[in-house]
C-alpha cells in the first residue's frame, strides 16, 4: 500500500498572507483600491495595480494575485508585498524623499542583518564598476537618480519606490551600495515588509549582472 505524500509544512509568512487577507476580505474593496492607488473594476471583481512595473491583478474575494498578461499566480513574496500593502496603505502619497532602512519603525534593529542581504551583495557584485551597475538597473527599469556616485529609483508599488545607490570605493574605503526608501514608506507597508523589498531588489540587479556575463 502506497503512502500519501506528506504536505509541506506552512511557512509563517504563507500564514501571515492568510491572515491578512481574511482581513482584507472584510473591506470595501473601492476604498482599499483608493488607499493603495489602485484600480477597482466592479464588473468584474478585480483590483489592478502594478508591481514592478507590471500589470498585476487581484481577484475579489480571493486576492491571490496574478500577472495580467499570463494570469499565472505571482511568486510567494509578491504574494506577501501586496498583501501587506492592500493592508497598510492609507493614501498617503510619496514623500519624493528619501530615507535608509535604519529610520524605518524598528528598522535601526535590523539595519546590519538588511545591509546584509541588500548594500553587502551589491558592492560584491558590482564593486566600482558602475556602468555594469546602471545596466543592470536599467534593464529593471530603474530611473537615473542624483544621488551618491550612481543611483537608480524603481517603482515598486503605485505609492512605494526604493533606490539602489553606489559609491565609489578609494584607497581607504571599498566601494558601497545601500537601498533607500521613499520616506513615506510607512504608510505603505510594515518594515518587515520594506524588508522584503531590499531583498528582492538585490537579487534582481544581481540577476541582470549575471545575465549579461558571457
Amino acid at each position: 500500500m502506497t503512502g500519501s505524500a506528506t504536505p509541506a509544512p506552512e511557512r509563517p509568512l504563507d500564514r501571515q498572507v492568510r491572515a491578512l487577507r481574511r482581513r482584507l476580505r472584510e473591506e470595501d474593496p473601492a476604498r482599499l483600491a483608493a488607499r493603495a492607488g489602485a484600480t477597482w473594476h466592479e464588473r468584474e471583481r478585480v483590483l489592478r495595480l502594478r508591481l514592478w512595473g507590471q500589470p498585476v491583478r487581484l481577484d475579489w474575494p480571493e486576492l491571490a494575485g496574478r500577472d495580467e498578461a499570463s494570469n499565472a499566480l505571482l511568486p510567494g513574496m509578491s504574494q506577501a508585498l501586496l498583501a501587506y500593502y492592500l493592508w497598510t496603505a492609507d493614501g498617503t502619497p510619496l514623500a519624493d524623499r528619501w530615507i535608509a532602512f535604519t529610520e524605518l519603525p524598528d528598522g535601526q534593529f535590523y539595519t546590519r542583518a538588511f545591509e546584509g542581504y541588500s548594500g553587502g551583495p551589491l558592492a560584491a557584485t558590482f564593486g566600482d564598476d558602475l556602468a555594469a551597475f546602471g545596466r543592470a538597473a536599467r534593464a529593471v527599469a530603474g530611473a537615473p537618480l542624483s544621488l551618491g556616485d550612481a543611483a537608480f529609483a524603481f517603482a515598486v508599488l503605485p505609492r512605494v519606490s526604493v533606490a539602489a545607490v553606489a559609491w565609489l570605493g578609494d584607497e581607504d574605503f571599498p566601494p558601497s551600495y545601500r537601498i533607500l526608501f521613499d520616506a513615506a514608506v510607512p504608510h505603505q507597508l510594515p518594515t518587515d515588509a520594506c524588508a522584503i523589498v531590499g531583498s528582492a531588489l538585490t537579487r534582481r540587479l544581481v540577476a541582470g549582472h549575471s545575465q549579461e556575463k558571457p
